[in-house]
């Protein structure tokens, strides 16, 4: 697996398994298959209530638990200092692990600085060892960076060839921050992932759309972490390292970008970041 060298000295897998919207029930079976497949990022968060059940799958797994790069995010509910202090150890409770690899921090909404905060702390404390941000734009992450005294390792947004944010990733670039792709294969849309240009591809190098679409985001310097509960897909995702997309199919593939996004996060904060405090993550299956 190849990693890459984040801003703090340590490395991060270069690919990895989202777990956004996979039942308890099916992300236990997805992880065994991951793992067992190459795989050593794993990605989740309270507000997926998942946590517990990857806490039993990682426990069950021959795995060693050094081995894996465990990412988990912070809900805007417990965005204060005190909350997210409570948060993060809740955290750890349900993945049932002593620390975690990456914490983020999952909207750019509320008492974001009293949440940095508490994750710097859990830096210094050894609790985690890495802190970045998740649905992140410039303008606030800028405030972060002005008062942060650990820099964000990475920002994870949604990202692919119909939405590609090229001033932004510049930003980040300039600034030795990463950028994580979720969504990476547009929500899994039919029109995204059979553009000609991806079928062109797919027939020269002997490899199915899906994997030059991701191929194109680790040639792009994104981290890619592509949900799936199907075996099959789990599977076929990774097998993407014993080829390379030439220059010239970067360039066209760059041409489809339309700043297109499937994922409406402006509506979905206003609806529900903040009315979520209701939901008990420590009560998942």
């Amino acid at each position: 697996m190849e990693a890459i060298m984040m801003n703090n000295g340590l490395e991060i897998p270069a690919f990895g398994l989202g777990t956004y919207r996979v039942s308890p029930t099916d992300v236990e079976q997805s992880i065994e298959v991951a793992l067992n497949n190459g795989y050593r990022l794993i990605d989740t968060a309270n507000v997926y209530l998942n946590e517990k059940a990857i806490g039993r799958a990682l426990k069950k797994s021959q795995v060693p638990r050094k081995e894996i790069f465990l990412t988990s995010k912070i809900w805007p509910a417990d965005f204060n200092y005190e909350k997210a202090k409570i948060a993060i150890d809740k955290t750890l409770s349900r993945l049932d692990t002593d620390y975690l690899d990456l914490l983020l921090l999952h909207q750019e909404v509320g008492d974001i600085m009293g949440a940095w905060k508490a994750l710097e702390e859990a830096v210094v404390s050894g609790k985690v060892k890495s802190i970045g941000v998740c649905n992140f734009g410039e303008a606030n992450l800028k405030k972060l960076l002005h008062v942060a005294t650990i820099k964000p390792v990475l920002v994870q947004n949604e990202c692919h060839p119909y939405l590609q944010e090229t001033e932004f990733i510049n930003f980040l670039k300039k600034e030795g921050i990463l950028l994580e792709a979720w969504y990476p294969l547009g929500s899994g849309d039919k029109n995204l992932i059979n553009e000609p240009i991806f079928t062109k591809l797919s027939k020269k190098y002997n490899k199915s759309n899906v994997q030059i679409l991701l191929r194109w985001h680790l040639q792009a310097d994104h981290i890619v972490i592509p949900g799936s509960k199907t075996p099959s897909h789990i599977i076929s995702n990774i097998d993407i390292f014993d080829f390379e997309l030439s220059p010239e199919d970067m360039k066209e593939i760059e041409k489809l970008n339309k700043n297109k996004r499937y994922f409406k996060i402006p509506h979905f904060i206003k609806k529900v970041a903040f009315t979520l405090p209701i939901i008990n993550f420590d009560r998942q299956k």
